[in-house]
């Protein structure tokens, strides 16, 4: 069984910065990749970040430049830090792993979702 959490999401002013945490437990035996997408209301989810091990990482046009994602591989987390934050930002930030469990299987597991709300 394996668990994202995530944490840090509210309420901030439209250029005002957020840091987003995410962390994986369970029966890990390694996290192939972590990554960050979202789904604003009325919205389909849509990528926002991806951070495959050993890999390029990669942003969506719309928050390159404003978002850094990381990894601590040693904590099996990652985290989001959001600056220059636009009202079109606003939206429930979900963590995503690829990851192969203890026993060989592989799967995508998501976190519960964190609000995100960019207002003045």
């Amino acid at each position: 069984q394996v668990q994202l959490v995530e944490s840090g999401g509210g309420l901030v002013q439209p250029g005002g910065s957020l840091r987003l945490s995410c962390a994986a437990s369970g029966s890990i035996f390694s996290i192939i990749v972590m990554g960050w997408h979202r789904q604003a209301p009325g919205k389909q989810r849509e990528y926002v970040a991806v951070m495959p091990s050993g890999g390029r990482i990669a942003y969506a046009d719309s928050v390159s430049g404003r978002f850094t994602v990381s990894r601590d591989n040693a904590k099996n987390t990652t985290s989001l830090e959001m600056n220059s934050l636009k009202p079109e930002d606003t939206a429930v930030y979900y963590c995503y792993a690829v990851i192969r469990v203890v026993g060989g299987m592989v799967g995508t597991y998501w976190g519960q979702g964190t609000q995100v709300t960019v207002s003045t």
